[in-house]
């Protein structure tokens, strides 16, 4: 029998000779650029087979496996990997001034760091990087010391979730911050984004930075900025902070510090607080209730099981830098199995909910026990009938432009005080500071609550859905259905999105629609038009359109209410007609 050692050496002369071949080849071809890049070529393809149909079939799967390999990765010169020449290097050899000129035209733009209605965001390697991050950190935590720094802390949470070298991005930050003299409270974990605002609060931070791109595509990744308060900073911050990015250096000071800590502890014991969770427990424990989690893939992985400690019935807990091929957004289009889990589930219990989260868990939807969708603009219904009657509880309900009109019906039959913002959580959370606030809600899923701190929770969110179902016995579904009779409102919606060719196609669209707004609108009167945040008509049979554009790319996002299916789907087709006629 051979030994190892004879098996490895028999396997490296196996590899010279392999390499000599190769070299032979590129001697004897070495007059003639076009079989060097012929062999070149034949390299790429093997090296992309080998790796696809072999080495990554072959991966550890386990912890304690995939330590050798990372070893020698880091021992032995980092992961196989072959750089294609660039252009620019080959026509330098030529010296063609003007095709370097249309080389550099071809080359991607990277866009600059500018904060959208929650943090800024960017396509890893392009617009997001380690030099970048570090840049930008101390300056988010100067400004935070600035606005929230009068008690004196000098302390900074940072904290990250799942994504692709998410908890790398966020060791650079930290030390980014420390080394300009702040106390950095680290993360040791991947957590939600609302365990960090409350960490901030709780701890008496100045404020939180969360390496997160929430419920954005794999490629990308984020940066939030949480103040002391525990929830999102304003505008008004943000903007120092991107000013300031233009202007001298952060100076560097000793007195800085890093000290690793668990964001899960204080954060699940303030949300047992929050509900009855005896009674949650006790319907699962006696085979009344049944819950389904599907993280996607996210922070909220094992989140509902740490608090309620009951069995979960999750999926798509573990890691997947890919998000399964998707992005982890609460959408229907990337939940088919979790709907078959559910309508399909065999098991006995009366109940069963369904609960998703987004990357960051900080977005909710759910599932009935039928196994159908329902988003927020069907569960903040819900959940403004639950803690308004069966918990007791008063305060003002916060609605965006694009929540459904059930909203104002149950705000109505409580007797509850209800506003309106612009889209974007940041607005509901200002309105929390101010005013006494039961429930503020998005149609995208963001929730949070006048109980807790002003930021949305969806874990918390989880946890009074379930509350809701098992104090009224009934299944999510027939809770909606019983809150359109009460109201006599009886409406569906949906939301597209639509590309655009570029910034210059989405500046035309608004002036179309500031000079010449439509007058009538599927067959329909306008009678009103509502410009809070882009452009809500309102028909003369109710039905609402709202047209609205992101403000850092090129889309345009298309929202309708209406009585039947039908209604909606005709409004925004008509809207769809409407934009490629101008664009034309």
């Amino acid at each position: 029998m051979k030994s190892p050692s004879s098996d490895q050496a028999l396997f490296s002369n196996q590899l010279k000779e392999f390499g000599q071949i190769v070299r032979e080849l590129v001697a004897q071809s070495s007059q003639s650029p076009l079989l060097i890049l012929r062999i070149l070529r034949e390299l790429e393809a093997l090296h992309q087979e080998i790796r696809s149909q072999t080495f990554e079939k072959i991966l550890p799967d386990t912890r304690h496996s995939l330590y050798p390999l990372l070893k020698d990765i880091q021992e032995n010169g980092g992961w196989p990997y072959i750089e294609r020449m660039k252009l620019r290097t080959i026509l330098q050899f030529l010296n063609l001034e003007n095709d370097l000129k249309e080389q550099e035209s071809m080359s991607f733009t990277v866009n600059p760091i500018k904060f959208g209605t929650d943090g800024w965001r960017g396509v890893i390697a392009a617009d997001f990087t380690f030099e970048r991050v570090a840049l930008l950190s101390p300056i988010a935590a100067k400004v935070l010391e600035q606005e929230y720094g009068a008690n004196g802390s000098r302390r900074i949470i940072v904290g990250y979730d799942r994504r692709f070298l998410a908890q790398e991005f966020a060791q650079c930050a930290a030390e980014s911050i420390a080394a300009v003299g702040y106390e950095v409270w680290l993360s040791d974990s991947f957590a939600p984004t609302p365990a960090f605002s409350w960490a901030a609060k709780a701890d008496y931070a100045l404020g939180a930075i969360v390496l997160t791109a929430s419920h954005n595509p794999a490629k990308y990744l984020g940066l939030k900025v949480k103040g002391a308060f525990g929830g999102s900073v304003g505008p008004e911050v943000t903007e120092k902070i991107e000013k300031m990015l233009s202007g001298p250096a952060i100076e560097l000071k000793d007195g800085g510090s890093i000290k690793k800590f668990d964001p899960w502890e204080s954060y699940t014991q303030q949300l047992r607080t929050k509900v009855n969770l005896g009674a949650i427990q006790n319907a699962v424990n006696t085979g009344q209730l049944k819950i389904f989690s599907n993280p996607m893939y996210g922070s909220a992985s094992g989140g509902l099981e740490r608090i309620l400690q009951v069995p979960i019935t999750e999926i798509h807990g573990q890691a997947d830098p890919l998000f399964g091929g998707g992005s982890p957004e609460p959408l229907p289009r990337y939940l088919a199995d979790f709907l078959e889990l559910i309508k399909f589930d065999s098991s006995s219990e009366k109940l069963k909910v369904g609960l998703v989260f987004d990357g960051d868990a900080d977005r909710i939807a759910a599932v009935d026990g039928s196994g159908n969708f329902l988003s927020s603009q069907n569960l903040i219904p819900i959940l403004i009938e639950h803690l308004a009657f069966r918990r007791g509880l008063s305060g003002e309900v916060v609605k965006t432009v694009s929540g459904s009109d059930l909203f104002v019906r149950l705000a109505q039959i409580f007797n509850l005080p209800l506003s309106e913002t612009a889209i974007g959580y940041k607005y509901i959370a200002d309105r929390m500071l101010t005013q006494h606030v039961l429930i503020g809600g998005e149609e995208s899923g963001g929730i949070g609550y006048g109980t807790h701190i002003p930021e949305r929770d969806a874990l918390l969110s989880a946890l009074y859905v379930l509350e809701s179902v098992v104090e009224s016995g009934q299944d999510l579904s027939v809770l909606y259905q019983q809150l359109q009779a009460k109201t006599g409102f009886f409406s569906e919606y949906d939301r597209i999105d639509l590309p655009l060719g570029s910034m210059e196609v989405r500046d035309k669209l608004i002036q179309n629609l500031s000079e010449n707004p439509p007058k009538t609108i599927a067959g329909q009167n306008v009678i009103d038009c509502n410009t809070t945040d882009g452009y809500k008509f309102r028909l003369a049979d109710k039905r609402w359109l709202l047209i609205r554009f992101s403000g850092t790319e090129p889309v345009l996002r298309l929202y309708c209410e209406a009585a039947n299916k039908s209604q909606v789907q005709e409004t925004l087709e008509w809207s769809r007609n409407w934009a490629n006629s101008i664009t034309q």
